[in-house]
């Protein structure tokens, strides 16, 4: 799939990075409901951090410290 040039230039940025390992991390800690998800568009399942990557590739004008906030709330696992 093509992306947009926007797009493109937010995925090699170095904030793009950042968020990528912060996912990464939240993928690894048990701490967080992270499962992959199937997608017959993507032909299989779609990684949770590949999965915000597109989003916020999608949507460069998002506040990604806010996005990251609310991700970690919704994803957080209550006893």
């Amino acid at each position: 799939m093509t992306k947009s040039l926007s797009a493109q230039r937010f995925l090699d940025s170095k904030e793009a990075k950042e968020i990528r390992e912060i996912l990464n991390n939240m993928m690894t800690d048990p701490e967080f409901n992270t499962k992959s998800m199937y997608s017959p568009a993507a032909g299989g399942n779609v990684l949770f951090v590949d999965k915000h990557m597109e989003y916020l590739s999608q949507h460069t004008t998002l506040n990604a410290s806010h996005y990251l906030s609310n991700l970690r709330l919704m994803t957080r696992v209550r006893e």
